[in-house]
């Protein structure tokens, strides 16, 4: 079923409206390079429009609900620490910025490291303290001629975080970047825009958290955009426990260069509609990603996580694994695509999905795929999806485990492949206490 044309119509002429007015009040800000490159991702969007059915790319994932929501952009907002504490994280330290609508927010956010170590800054204040840098980075690695919702980030985005660490540098606190919506009295619409770039030989360790605030809708359209430089290291977490109104589509985008190595862990809890696209890139010799994700939907909930890994130069490692829990009338997709470029001997790239399904009702597509255009590699890939195993039940049962919390404890078991590879800890015990709270619903 595709949206109406009413509805698809006016939430993208709303876009196209917003866009407009903001370039009204920019004077001569709308000559500058990224201005210009912003009409050009506005004007695709426009020729793109939003997605539907018909699309490949969206086949099980349709956006109409989306469109059927009236929501405010740009909204400004005003948050205290007492209206955060119940999103708090226990015992969690470290540089912690807090974006509220899509924007930063100073007053409850505190830098920690310093600043040889790394610079942190506000996309915002970036953009007229730094434009050169900007413009050098700014939708080079993210594509919008593609996806509309890109090119919709790359047009509206107006905040988010740069984040710049020097080479041979080690940043010893991690960077947690939280976003909030707050939804409380109207639906909201957000577009936050990140850019972190990691030069040579440098390290830093990086978690996104997106929650929501009120019983309204809400709609966050995110890109990440990361860049590592010659032997650089990077874990990169995104944890997503928005509301049963929660629309979220993110994109982050990778580009790794010689022996870097980016480790990732995605962590849908909760959510109406979800759509995560991590893309890398491996464009220089000995780089190695790892990608890790886990999803529990239930109720109606959708989770929709379509991964890319491009090898495109020689001698390069990939290894993906993901995980879902699903129950209720809740719907998962997964689409993960390895591509090894003709330059790309010696790939060794392994992908890996796996489903339980805890009720008829819910329903899992999975689509692999493989496009090797080299000879001298190694890669596999394989799906499964199947409901919990009855043998492992019966036992732990027959051990005096009483049903349901054997359920939780082989489920909880299950996740573990993938929360375990978090590494900063308050993050992950807080996790497994939600995943076990979850399961026990």
């Amino acid at each position: 079923m595709t949206p109406s044309y009413a509805s698809y119509n006016d939430f993208k002429n709303q876009l196209l409206t917003a866009f407009r007015t903001n370039e009204e009040r920019m004077n001569g800000a709308s000559k500058t390079p990224v201005h210009q490159l912003r009409r050009s991702a506005l004007k695709q969007f426009d020729l793109l429009g939003f997605p539907t059915i018909r699309h490949e790319e969206w086949k099980y994932s349709n956006v109409n609900g989306l469109l059927k929501e009236a929501f405010a952009l740009d909204e400004t907002t005003t948050l205290t620490a007492e209206d955060l504490a119940p999103l708090e994280i226990p015992n969690l330290d470290g540089n912690i910025l807090y974006f509220v609508n899509g924007r930063y927010h100073a007053e409850l956010s505190r830098l920690v490291s310093p600043t040889d170590q790394v610079q942190i800054t506000s996309f915002a204040e970036a953009l007229k303290a730094d434009p050169d840098f900007i413009e050098s980075h700014f939708a080079h690695y993210a594509d919008y001629q593609e996806n509309a919702f890109t090119a919709l980030n790359t047009a509206l985005a107006t905040d988010g975080v740069v984040v710049r660490v020097p080479d041979n540098t080690t940043v010893e606190q991690p960077i947690i970047l939280r976003f909030i919506t707050d939804a409380r009295d109207k639906s909201i619409a957000s577009q936050p825009r990140n850019l972190i770039t990691v030069g040579k030989n440098a390290e830093v360790m990086m978690a996104e958290s997106y929650r929501t605030l009120g019983e309204q809708a809400s709609f966050v359209n995110v890109v990440t955009e990361i860049v590592l430089g010659r032997d650089a290291r990077m874990q990169y977490y995104k944890v997503q426990n928005e509301t049963e109104k929660a629309y979220h589509i993110g994109t982050t985008q990778v580009n790794q260069t010689d022996n870097s190595h980016f480790y990732s862990a995605t962590v849908t809890l909760n959510g109406n509609f979800v759509r995560n696209n991590l893309n890398i890139v491996l464009n220089g010799q000995h780089a190695e990603a790892f990608m890790y994700g886990l999803y529990m939907p239930n109720g109606r909930q959708h989770v929709d996580n379509h991964t890319l890994v491009d090898h495109a130069m020689p001698n390069s490692y990939s290894n993906e694994l993901y995980k879902g829990i699903l129950d209720d009338n809740s719907t998962g997709v997964f689409n993960g695509k390895i591509f090894v470029r003709p330059d790309a001997q010696k790939t060794n790239a392994y992908q890996s999905c796996k489903n339980v399904v805890l009720s008829p009702g819910a329903s899992m597509n999975t689509k692999p795929q493989l496009e090797i255009f080299a000879d001298d590699v190694k890669c596999s890939h394989g799906t499964t999806t199947g409901k919990l195993n009855d043998e492992a039940l019966f036992y732990m049962r027959s051990r005096g485990i009483p049903k349901d919390e054997a359920r939780t404890l082989l489920l909880y078991a299950f996740s573990q492949d993938v929360l375990s590879q978090i590494k900063i800890q308050p993050i992950r015990e807080y996790l497994e206490r939600v995943v076990t709270e979850k399961l026990g619903e």
